[in-house]
């Protein structure tokens, strides 16, 4: 069996030049070193073992270099698959992948919030009826809290033998 190996590179380019505009009225030093004269940029990765996510990672490192916002790269991201255009099962795979709700499912979660609240407030309702909010003697229980149920035993057991040899 042969195997090809073979090497691959993506490029990304930028080339800008700034022509001063003197019929502005500004002067050569008014408002030109907000300026580069000319800006460029190249941006190299070996493309063979790249993924779709290290794609997208370098082409906002790319759209940063450019002037870009980070708000700007995320929304313009987020547009590729929350549009008209992509089906909508397809955006619901992203959501789930990424645990978001969109916009038409939001009262449905609503409505399961309030009834999972109600279940909580008969819950709490039904044990601070039937066993209260805290031990009726918290002095006892605190002062045994601290021993393990096998060390409860051998105390009880302790106590239970002092009581047959008179002791207790």
């Amino acid at each position: 069996m042969t195997y090809v190996t073979y090497e691959a590179e993506v490029q990304f380019k930028f080339d800008a030049t700034y022509t001063h505009d003197y019929s502005r009225g500004f002067g050569s030093t008014i408002g030109d070193d907000a300026f580069l004269p000319e800006e460029h940029y190249l941006i190299t990765a070996p493309a063979a073992d790249l993924n779709a996510k290290q794609y997208f990672k370098l082409f906002e490192k790319f759209m940063l270099c450019v002037g870009m916002t980070p708000e700007s790269i995320r929304s313009g991201a987020m547009s590729l698959v929350f549009n008209d255009y992509v089906r909508e099962e397809e955006q619901r795979k992203v959501c789930k992948e990424y645990e978001l709700t969109m916009d038409e499912d939001l009262e449905k979660k609503y409505q399961d919030f309030k009834e999972r609240d109600a279940q909580w407030a008969k819950l709490n309702a039904h044990y601070e009826n039937n066993f209260g909010s805290e031990p009726k003697d918290w002095g006892r229980f605190q002062r045994f809290a601290k021993y393990t149920d096998d060390q409860l035993e051998e105390m009880l057991d302790a106590y239970e033998q002092s009581k047959l040899d008179g002791v207790a």
